[in-house]
């Protein structure tokens, strides 16, 4: 069984190397020169106008964690996918019941207003 997994972990092990690699090549071969305007805070092309560390709202942390959990949904659904014909009824079922229950999490925060923003 571990022996189907070895392709995608030796794929794995390749991109870190490359990543590292590449990552170290640019450090070593690029000469070093920073000065004030390379340091500085970027903030799409212009200075900021207000302190970084203001206070968000509450909704925008709620939009996140629905973001998460419904990102969440796919990676669970795409192993899902990939083994439905091994799993028989039991297994279509239990995600069908997975999918609804989000369903009406989603329908509740869409009626409650937490995806309206003002």
């Amino acid at each position: 069984m571990f022996v189907e997994y070895i392709l995608i972990f030796d794929y794995l092990f390749l991109c870190i190397i490359i990543s590292l690699g590449l990552f170290l090549l640019s450090y070593l071969l690029v000469i070093q020169s920073p000065n004030s305007e390379k340091i500085s805070v970027y903030e799409c092309g212009s200075s900021p106008f207000s302190d970084s560390r203001n206070k968000f709202e509450v909704r925008f942390y709620i939009v996140a964690i629905l973001f998460m959990i419904f990102d969440l949904e796919i990676v669970f659904l795409f192993p899902w996918i990939i083994v439905v014909n091994y799993l028989g009824f039991l297994g279509y079922f239990i995600m069908i019941l997975f999918l609804f229950i989000l369903l009406i999490g989603f329908i509740y925060e869409w009626f409650k207003g937490a995806l309206e923003w003002q």
